[in-house]
């Protein structure tokens, strides 16, 4: 996730804002070749890393790694709860896939409001994957099984 997904997702998230300031309102979207086509890279790296998500045995991090922030289950913990029901997690990695689908054809139509609609969609399939794997259970702790 720290290598690929949140790197593409901060892409496309970032790609496009609206900001007020005292001087009024700033929109931030690409306007050229080369920006439209950093968005497009981010959205077929998102579409891969889906696909990488769902390969039987893959593991959810190196041996031993933990996590260190102590608001989120430790690696371990999360794949188990991975193979507990591949089904679901298939699901999820697909939803994901959809989302930077959206982003993709957004970028290729250059239009910045459906790249700001996928990255709702993005942050949509990323929450519903966190809230079933990533975040301690009611009655659970980071770290406790």
């Amino acid at each position: 996730m720290d290598g690929m997904v949140d790197p593409a997702a901060d892409t496309i998230w970032n790609s496009v804002s609206t900001t007020i300031t005292k001087k009024g309102k700033e929109e931030k979207a690409p306007h050229t070749d080369e920006e439209w086509a950093t968005v497009r890279h981010s959205a077929i790296e998102l579409l891969e890393a889906s696909n990488l998500l769902q390969i039987p045995g893959r593991h959810v991090a190196m041996p031993g790694q933990k996590n260190e922030q102590g608001i989120e289950l430790q690696p371990d913990e999360i794949e188990t709860l991975i193979n507990q029901d591949r089904r679901a997690w298939i699901a999820l990695a697909h939803g994901l896939h959809d989302a930077a689908t959206q982003a993709l054809h957004a970028a290729d139509a250059k239009d910045p409001a459906k790249v700001l609609e996928s990255g709702d969609a993005i942050d949509n399939a990323c929450e519903n994957c966190h809230q079933r794997y990533w975040y301690p259970h009611p009655g659970q702790s980071p770290g406790q099984k």
